[in-house]
């Protein structure tokens, strides 16, 4: 049995828990003959009738209580439903009696929930104006789709080395993605966020982290369609380049922080440098006037996400048969020819290696700069064919820049000698 002292502690959490809770409701629940059947009384009670029950009964007594109570509410919610068929204030008032029991074994677990059980309520409006205006279908569908991925696929997946070589984990494969994911889904938010004002920089700077290939692409149309766009569209187009990095240091980290670790100049050398080169055209675009209103658009592609695990996989593959065979030269021609078509793969393939014991944090720089080299040479070539003549020499400036600065970061740290 608890002490009395822990015992007039629960009882006091459970008292406060009702209170809280009970106040909120208490606000809400009308007048007249629209007036709710439980007010701030009713959910204080309830608190402290479970507390009570789990301490005089323990679990018996206290789950014949929360039946009384479920029992009691649903007769309550018949005989006075109104208009409004709303089933929150009886939910809430069920779940009140079971934080009150919880305060007996885990008060800290019990106020915490309390507290954010009257925050939902509390932001009720907002909450309902997000769901039905804010929030478009297809967002909605993402964020069904990415909750799936994360709670339901993600569990299922076994840890352990499999295929050829033992290459290939299955759930450090759903890691990345499921984070690739996210990074999308909150650079998304962020365009959403901030509105149109911002204008194609910010745009260009989230799209990244889905494809800063497929960003360039769509920024010279722009540019295009507009000189006065022009340097709103090279801001984009360069900025995309920032989430490339960001979105490389993340998987990275998650993957293989020693290889982060050692990649930390390179990196940083070529996010300051292509950070500065943007940050010049976004000031640019300021000066223009206002961008048209940006459509919603999805909050990440789902067929990337899932080719992504698949072209992860066959790297790593491919990645380990040349290292079996050629040792680390074998790796980065790997890496490089990997890197033409997404740069994070290999970058991952390459730390995944270290995370597995085979091969050294050192050994993986050179194949993810080799990466970061060929994946901007792809980059170099979209800007050249599919924009105008002043958008590409502006956008493949940018891209020398940062490559350059990202291999003077490797000269720096040791890794490349002259």
């Amino acid at each position: 049995m608890p002490v009395l002292d822990d015992v007039i502690t629960s009882l006091a959490v459970a008292l406060g828990i009702g209170l809280l809770i009970g106040a909120e409701r208490e606000r809400r629940e009308g007048a007249g003959s629209s007036r709710s059947p439980a007010g701030i009384r009713t959910f204080a009670a309830a608190s402290l009738a479970g507390a009570v029950s789990f301490l005089a009964g323990g679990a018996v007594l206290f789950g014949i209580i929360a039946a009384g109570t479920m029992v009691l509410t649903a007769i309550a919610y018949f005989r006075s439903r109104s208009a409004d068929p709303g089933l929150t204030s009886e939910i809430v008032l069920v779940l009140t009696v079971l934080l009150g029991g919880l305060t007996i074994q885990r008060p800290g677990l019990a106020a915490g929930l309390a507290v954010v059980v009257t925050a939902l309520l509390a932001a009720r409006l907002k909450l309902h104006q997000i769901a039905n205006s804010a929030l478009t279908e297809t967002e909605l569908e993402d964020a069904l789709i990415f909750g799936g991925a994360t709670l339901v696929v993600l569990p299922l997946l076994p840890d352990q080395s499999l295929g050829p070589f033992s290459a290939l984990n299955p759930r450090s494969i759903w890691i990345i993605v499921v984070l690739v994911m996210a990074i999308s889904l909150a650079g998304h938010v962020a365009v959403r966020t901030l509105g149109a004002r911002v204008g194609l920089a910010i745009t260009g700077f989230a799209s990244g982290f889905v494809s800063s290939i497929a960003t360039i692409s769509s920024m010279a149309a722009r540019a295009a369609g507009s000189k006065e766009l022009l340097a709103a569209a090279v801001a984009g187009a360069v900025l995309s380049n920032i989430s490339t990095i960001i979105q490389m240091s993340a998987l990275l980290a998650a993957t293989s922080m020693p290889v982060l670790i050692d990649l930390s100049l390179p990196m940083i050398y070529a996010g300051v440098a292509v950070t500065a080169y943007g940050a010049f055209f976004t000031v640019l675009a300021l000066k223009q006037p206002r961008i048209e209103k940006l459509p919603a658009g999805r909050a990440f592609s789902l067929p990337k996400a899932l080719g992504l695990a698949a072209m992860l996989a066959t790297i790593m593959l491919i990645s380990a048969a040349l290292r079996e065979s050629f040792g680390e030269r074998g790796l980065i021609v790997g890496a490089a020819i990997a890197g033409l078509a997404d740069t994070h793969a290999a970058a991952v393939s390459a730390a995944s290696l270290v995370a597995s014991g085979k091969m050294s944090p050192s050994d993986a720089v050179m194949p993810v700069l080799a990466a970061l080299s060929t994946n901007t040479i792809s980059k170099i070539a979209v800007a050249s064919t599919h924009g105008s003549r002043d958008f590409s020499i502006r956008v493949v400036s940018g891209l020398i820049v940062l490559i350059v600065s990202a291999w003077a970061g490797a000269f720096a740290a040791g890794f490349v000698e002259l």
